[in-house]
């Protein structure tokens, strides 16, 4: 797992990591992923060979980062309400990947927004959380002043 997570970073950390594209490419290949149409298009990349691997791979990473701040941002019992709610259990990364692309292609009104607002959009579309339950407590009024 841990080499996982580290060659996903890796990942991030050098978008022109990605190999360059192959004579049987049919699309541009994303070198560098800045709007949601980007991190669309190498989550489900219609490319072939190695510079898919690498791509689905970026995707992952990408994927796996956000979630893991969202999950730091909006712990279990947190005072800050999650921007989305995973079920139990959850998708895999992979599922998450071929879904937000198919997301994407579903929604291109949001393809030039930045890549991480599109998929917090497709989370919060795809996993909404629970309506907040709402405790009243009688407090007293407050003085005039």
């Amino acid at each position: 797992m841990r080499i996982a997570t580290i060659a996903a970073l890796v990942c991030l950390a050098s978008p022109m990591a990605l190999a360059q594209p192959s004579p049987t490419a049919t699309s541009r290949i994303v070198t560098q992923v800045q709007t949601a149409a980007d991190l669309a298009a190498v989550c489900d990349p219609s490319w072939s060979g190695v510079p898919r691997l690498e791509a689905i791979a970026y995707c992952q990473g990408f994927l796996t980062s956000a979630g893991q701040y969202h999950t730091l941002l909006h712990p279990a019992g947190g005072r800050l309400r999650p921007l989305y709610c995973l079920p139990t259990p959850g998708p895999t990364i992979a599922e998450s990947g071929v879904a937000f692309a198919a997301w994407m292609r579903a929604n291109p009104a949001h393809a030039n927004e930045p890549a991480l607002d599109g998929l917090l959009r497709w989370a919060q579309a795809t996993y909404p959380c629970p309506p907040a339950t709402t405790t009243t407590t009688t407090r007293p009024a407050r003085p005039a002043r």
